[in-house]
């Protein structure tokens, strides 16, 4: 009985670690930031996380990676992801 209620949270916790975490550490290399000192850790994930979100929306097939070297080499297409 414990197992069918504790079970389904587990799974729910793994889903956010090999989703959300797993995106954050491909695309912005999360695992290897030195950030570490006073309030540095947690505003670059907030911006980490907002521009993940920007990624995420933008339209296109392109990967979220694709994305990101994209809005770095085309000022029109940066413009694009912070608008919509």
């Amino acid at each position: 009985m414990l197992a069918n209620l504790i079970g389904p949270m587990i799974r729910d916790h793994w889903a956010i670690e090999n989703s959300l975490h797993w995106v954050l550490d491909m695309l912005f290399r999360d695992d290897e930031c030195r950030v570490r000192t006073h309030n540095a850790p947690e505003n670059f994930t907030t911006l980490k996380h907002i521009a993940n979100n920007i990624f995420h929306r933008a339209p296109g097939k392109d990967s979220q990676r694709l994305k990101r070297k994209t809005a770095g080499w085309d000022d029109e297409f940066l413009a694009s992801l912070i608008k919509a």
